[in-house]
């Protein structure tokens, strides 16, 4: 049996299970829709990682599709969840398709400092435009998709949405992995200068990736936006695109599913911290991070990549 034979049944029951999952649980809708819109962010961020390069500059493109959509439904007063969707991707590929012109010569803490300048730079435009609604942010009210409402009370439909969103996502990553093209991420990350010596370009992978990884982060934050039903500029802050670094962090870069089940572990249990501790949650996150750290330094990826190791060796001592 090969690797699609498998993968995709897998996406499809993982969607499944986290459509019925929400249908259940309806008080826990907000926090899944959260935790998954940030996993679209985390993936791009996984992909990056597999080619060396650590980007604290996803909040910058989780902002623009927030914003993106904001704008076109308080200016324009487009409600139709397509267009919205539309206009996040576009306005992400070509900011990236920019400033990637500039990253993709750049590597290791240069790489990451200048995306999270980039980031900051929209920070600080947001926070002083008074017409955006500065730190408070605005409403993003009456999305709907073909007349069926997405947000409030009617949050389920949204979060069925995002959840095709995030199988489609997943299904284009993993058929990027296997191209030739996907397969030069990790020969960039050993050895980029053989990679060049291969004939290949090492600067236009990273290229195209990062466009990959800001249309990603960008639909994240348009479908946050419209679940959440509101965006301000801590989008496109610090602290955002060094929560994204955590948590790929936690998934590693084995596993294109573990981005979504880190951010989703991580949003249920910082709810329950806060639930629970009001006052300490974030010492009680923290030593749960650090614990993760300690205990999987390879990250959930690594987890069955361990178990295939052992399997292996033992295969090899028979």
């Amino acid at each position: 049996m090969n690797k699609a034979q498998t993968f995709v049944p897998v996406a499809v029951g993982a969607a499944l299970f986290l459509i019925v999952a929400a249908w259940a649980l309806p008080t826990w809708n907000f926090v899944i829709s959260i935790g998954l819109a940030k996993g679209l962010g985390v993936l791009g961020l996984v992909l990056m990682m597999r080619g060396g390069l650590v980007s604290f500059g996803q909040g910058l493109y989780y902002a623009i599709g927030g914003y993106s959509v904001g704008l076109m439904v308080n200016l324009w007063k487009i409600n139709e969840a397509v267009l919205l969707l539309i206009a996040p991707v576009v306005i992400a590929a070509a900011t990236a398709a920019v400033a990637g012109l500039l990253l993709s010569r750049y590597r290791d803490i240069f790489f990451a400092m200048l995306t999270l300048a980039l980031s900051m730079l929209l920070y600080g435009l947001l926070v002083k435009s008074v017409e955006l609604g500065g730190t408070d942010g605005f409403n993003i009210r009456g999305v709907t998709l073909i007349g069926l409402p997405l947000s409030g009370t009617a949050r389920f439909n949204g979060l069925v949405v995002l959840v095709l969103i995030c199988f489609t996502a997943l299904i284009t990553v993993w058929y990027f992995g296997k191209t030739a093209l996907g397969r030069l991420l990790p020969g960039i990350k050993d050895n980029e200068i053989r990679v060049e010596y291969l004939g290949a370009s090492a600067n236009k992978t990273i290229y195209l990736f990062y466009i990959l990884a800001a249309v990603l982060a960008a639909l994240g934050g348009a479908m946050s936006g419209i679940l959440v039903a509101h965006v301000d500029p801590e989008m496109a802050f610090w602290a955002t695109s060094g929560e994204f670094v955590v948590i790929a962090v936690l998934a590693g870069t084995g596993n294109i599913f573990t981005p979504f089940i880190a951010a989703l572990a991580l949003e249920f249990v910082r709810t329950f911290a806060y639930q629970h501790a009001p006052n300490t949650w974030q010492l009680v996150l923290g030593v749960i991070i650090l614990s993760m750290i300690l205990f999987l330094p390879t990250g959930l990826g690594g987890v069955r990549f361990g178990k295939r190791k052992a399997t292996v060796e033992a295969g090899e001592k028979a």
